[in-house]
């Protein structure tokens, strides 16, 4: 789930080909690849000589997978179920698309491989990337009922909701709504992404005030897109009243506490004041705007609440790609989340990119803010560690400049 939310803003869709026929055969390259394939295969050596392996060194798309799977179990070898499912879940880390779709069309024709509602929901989404979402709504549309559960429901309504396809999107929520099934966050989180992504936040609430009605658990990301939402329309008492919510929640952890105390920081430090919506200027086209800069912000901060470095050091690289300046706020998002992990190294380096900035000075009065602010909440050690890097860039941390 974590992964599927990072794509907010990031979402693309491969369209290939249109979908032609009922099934999937036209994946396979035929035998007409057999040879190169095979070439492909003899390269390899016998301690690394495993079936993922082998899909993995299909070098292009129009490669077959399902070759590469009849040779294997001709040579005698056994394939589980378990074992697909997780090579299909690798190729599609690596975009592969294609060859997760042959793998799974593999199950689909071996009936001893009984399709979970995970799988089918695994196979809209493919479809969607490889076919289009004419592709994946038919397929949909053939399900048995008994495979129309929240999971392959869901997946569909994120197939419309990344294209930015809001009027499908919204129908088929409402057909969702009347189908009596119990649906978890994820469902709500994929038409609050959507409204974000289109910048329409002012409909987020009403999202959540169905999700409420429905007694449906907000999850981490669910008040990720609520703060989100209040944040990139200035609306700060919104947002503090969410944290508290979020600190009365049962089920608030150790991730989301330090979501709230980035958060808090954040909005302290981060000159976010109440004003009217309108009062955002759009930026021209091309340019990031003052609410989507907020919106990736608190993705840094989403990452930071889950422990995830990697996925902060992305986002920050590819803000820095872009051709808008950042901002003081921008600075402390990404400093006080690297520092709440503990990545110094991390801090030290965010610190060298802002003194060496051309668009924007160095501030040391933010950064002894900065420590303050982790001192209040109690995470002195963080404070420490943080006034101990700034000492280390020659940035003395002294009243006076404060």
């Amino acid at each position: 789930m974590a992964a599927r939310y990072l794509s907010l803003f990031q979402r693309r869709i491969i369209v290939e080909p249109p979908f032609r026929g009922s099934h999937c055969k036209s994946l396979t390259s035929g035998a007409a690849s057999g040879n190169l394939m095979k070439e492909e295969e003899e390269g390899c050596s016998k301690d690394n000589d495993d079936l993922m392996s082998r899909i993995f060194r299909l070098r292009v798309p129009k490669r077959s997978a399902t070759n590469v799977l009849q040779r294997w179990i001709g040579d005698g070898n056994l394939v589980r179920a378990s074992e697909l499912r997780h090579i299909s879940k690798e190729l599609r880390k690596s975009q592969r698309y294609k060859h997760a779709l042959e793998i799974s069309e593999w199950m689909v024709t071996h009936e001893e491989f009984k399709l979970s509602d995970s799988d089918h929901a695994v196979r809209i989404d493919l479809m969607t990337k490889v076919f289009g979402i004419d592709a994946a709504e038919r397929y949909f549309q053939a399900l048995p009922l008994s495979s129309k559960t929240s999971e392959t429901y869901t997946a569909l309504l994120h197939s419309y909701a990344a294209a930015k396809m809001t009027e499908k999107a919204e129908a088929f929520y409402e057909s969702i709504k009347e189908s009596n099934i119990s649906f978890n966050a994820l469902t709500y989180n994929e038409m609050m992404t959507m409204y974000m992504s289109i910048g329409q936040p002012e409909k987020v609430y009403s999202v959540i005030e169905e999700l409420k009605q429905q007694k449906v658990s907000p999850d981490l990301f669910t008040y990720n897109l609520w703060i989100s939402s209040c944040a990139s329309t200035m609306d700060i008492d919104g947002v503090r009243k969410i944290l508290h919510e979020m600190g009365c929640d049962s089920g608030c952890n150790e991730g989301w506490l330090r979501y709230i105390n980035l958060t808090n920081i954040y909005v302290r430090l981060g000159h976010l004041v109440n004003s009217e919506p309108n009062s955002l200027v759009e930026a021209n086209k091309g340019i990031i705007t003052q609410r989507e800069w907020i919106t990736y912000d608190f993705l840094i901060i989403l990452q930071a609440g889950m422990g995830n470095k990697d996925r902060i050091d992305q986002i920050w690289k590819s803000l820095r790609l872009t051709s808008q300046k950042m901002t003081s706020r921008n600075y402390v998002c990404v400093l006080s989340s690297y520092l709440i992990l503990g990545q110094l190294k991390e801090v030290g380096d965010i610190i060298d990119q802002w003194k060496q900035s051309t668009a924007m000075n160095f501030d040391l009065g933010i950064c002894n803010k900065l420590l303050d602010a982790f001192s209040e909440i109690g995470l002195v050690d963080k404070a420490e560690a943080f006034s101990t890097v700034l000492s280390q860039k020659t940035c003395d941390s002294i009243d006076e400049s404060k």
